[in-house]
């Protein structure tokens, strides 16, 4: 539903289930990016990421390092994409000089997804980490609403991520298309 609304990016994130079932899963989410002409980044996992043909993966601050991803990857990345996740200015720096293809900013808002948040930074704060970043693409990460769309594009954002707004919604089409509006205007 969220990919028919006009999602074009999936990140599979999944540290609950077994090795089995997460390959299961992903390979089923790469089948159906490939159906939307979507990219697929998996959360945390290099090794799984390669497995399912992922385009990237998404590194948070205390999982794999970026410099090790990068290693790993053999200095080969052939359009393979490594996400970091910051919440502060000096994260942002990092991540950028460290060769970060994007970044995920926040939590922009109070989020419950995470049982420990980082602290809410607004839409104040998103604006300063676009400015940082230059040109590398910051995606406005927790507590990300419909109603938000509009500022965080406003604010620099090349993204926003959302769980709650498109998953627990009865509407999921329509959500994900009001999120994505802001940014599906662009001139090419």
């Amino acid at each position: 539903a969220a990919l028919a609304g006009g999602c074009r990016l999936v990140q599979y994130r999944d540290k609950l289930s077994a090795m089995p079932e997460q390959v299961c899963r992903a390979r089923a989410l790469r089948e159906l990016t490939r159906r939307f002409d979507a990219t697929l980044l998996i959360n945390d996992d290099l090794a799984l990421g390669a497995l399912v043909d992922a385009d990237g993966v998404h590194l948070g601050q205390d999982d794999l390092p970026l410099a090790a991803a990068i290693a790993a990857l053999g200095g080969e990345r052939d359009g393979f994409l490594i996400g970091i996740s910051t919440h502060d200015l000096d994260q942002v720096a990092a991540a950028v000089a460290g060769g970060a293809d994007y970044l995920g900013f926040g939590p922009v808002f109070p989020t419950s997804t995470k049982a420990n948040p980082d602290p809410v930074v607004g839409v104040a704060g998103l604006a300063a980490a676009c400015a940082r970043a230059g040109a590398t693409p910051v995606v406005a990460i927790g507590g990300i609403a419909v109603e938000h769309a509009a500022r965080l594009h406003g604010a620099g954002a090349a993204a926003a991520c959302a769980i709650s707004a498109i998953n627990r919604v009865r509407d999921r089409v329509g959500a994900a298309r009001t999120l994505a509006a802001p940014w599906s205007h662009r001139q090419e």
